[in-house]
Order: structure tokens, then sequence, then C-alpha cells
């Protein structure tokens, strides 16, 4: 229970952290008033995603790598949890770039307004800046998704293995794969049968028809050995749905 706790509280982290970024990107970010010679708007609100153009893939990537931690494996865990905290880095240093100059942020949006182009230009006709709370609303952000990314690497080794639908191989009772119950011999069909769950067991592969030339020499009552390697292929028949006994 502790592991699963710390994945899912991993992941809601996650998701919040970036359902924040997102929300921030879509709100305005800065209310620009210019100086009374500007022939056109005295003032001009900047939305997040002006200020901060990378910050909306940065959020989506951010809830994208929330899926694929839920389904990873250990190694590539791992992996995706790094990445996790250069995507928070990166919501940071593009909220706190904004923020730190906001005129320079906001001169697509000015020139938008105005049609005056060019940085000394624009901040001639900037008379005052008002910062709004969603830049530090994507900063909070920035940090739940490298917090959590940083426990993603720390603690994945507790999460709980995917799930039994996202394994090509299932185990047994006992956590043996198939291939490990036919390679000791234990139980042969019948317990590989068990591991390959109640859908396979019900429907175990035949053995191939005899046809008309075969001579009487076999008699029905003779043993037949169930090789381990044919048994094995069979199970990968079935598993691509194939009929192994055609």
């Amino acid at each position: 229970m502790t592991g699963r706790r710390a994945k899912y509280s991993t992941m809601l982290l996650l998701v919040v952290g970036s359902g924040l970024a997102l929300l921030a990107a879509t709100q305005p970010w800065f209310t620009i008033r210019l100086t009374d010679t500007a022939e056109h708007s005295s003032t001009v609100a900047v939305a997040g995603s002006t200020a901060a153009p990378a910050l909306t893939a940065l959020a989506l990537a951010g809830l994208a790598l929330t899926a694929a931690l839920a389904i990873a494996g250990p190694v590539f865990r791992i992996v995706l949890a790094l990445l996790g905290v250069l995507l928070g880095v990166s919501v940071l240093i593009s909220a706190i770039t904004a923020v730190s100059d906001a005129v320079r942020a906001s001169v697509s949006a000015i020139t938008t307004a105005t049609g005056v182009a060019g940085d000394a230009s624009i901040r001639r006709l900037v008379h005052s800046v008002d910062t709004q709370l969603w830049p530090w609303v994507a900063v909070a952000g920035g940090v739940l998704i490298v917090l959590a990314s940083a426990a993603a690497v720390v603690f994945s080794r507790l999460w709980p293995g995917a799930s039994r639908k996202y394994q090509t191989r299932f185990a047994g009772e006992d956590g043996r794969s198939v291939e490990e119950i036919a390679s000791t011999g234990a139980g042969d069909a019948d317990e590989m049968a068990d591991a390959a769950g109640p859908d396979r067991a019900a429907h175990p592969a035949e053995a191939p028809a005899r046809g008309d030339d075969e001579t009487d020499a076999d008699t029905p009552d003779e043993p037949r050995t169930l090789d381990r390697d044919t048994a094995i292929d069979s199970w990968d028949e079935l598993t691509r749905g194939d009929d192994p006994t055609k």
C-alpha cells in the first residue's frame, strides 16, 4: 500500500502541476498602461500564452508524461522522471523570465495594439506594468512538477508493477512466468494453463489430428510426451490468436 500510495500521490502532483501551468497560460499575466502620447489603446492585456509562449506545450507534455509513468517499467520510469524534472525547470524558467522583464515579454502584444515596433520605442510607450497573480500560479505549477518528478526518481522502486494487461507473459500464483514453469517441468501443461489465466486455460492447445495415412503402430493408449519447446511455442501462438492445431 505504501508503494501504491507513493505512485498515485506522485502522479496526482504531476497532474496538478501541469494543470496549473496550462490554466495560467490561458489567463492574463500583465496589464500594460501606455503613455498619453500613444495614439491607440491606453492599456494592453497580455495573456500568458503571449508572455511565455512555450508554457502551453510544456504543460501538455507534463500531462502526457503522467500517463506514460503510469504504465512504464522500472528503468523507463527513471528516464521519464528525469524528463519530468527538466519539464518542471523549463516551466519555471519560462514563467520567471516573463515576470523579470514584463515589457520584453509583452512586445508582440504591444506591437499588435499600437503598430510600434522596436524594443527602445516600445519601452518609451510603456507607462506602467501591473503583474497579475497568474505568473506565480505557473511558477507554483513548475515547482510541483519538479518535486513530483524528483519523488518519482527516489521512490519509483517502491511503486507496484504494471497491470497484468500490459504484460505479454503472465505469472503463476508463485510469481513464476510461463517459461519458468515449463523449464522446471513441474505440472507441465496443467500448470502452464493455470499461469496463462482462466481464458487460456479453458482452451488448451490440442494435439494435432492424426492423418489417414498414419500407421497403426501408435496405439491409442501410448503415452505422449510433451516437448517443452513445443509447449511454449503453442502457448505463444495462442497468445497471438493463432490456432496451433492447424
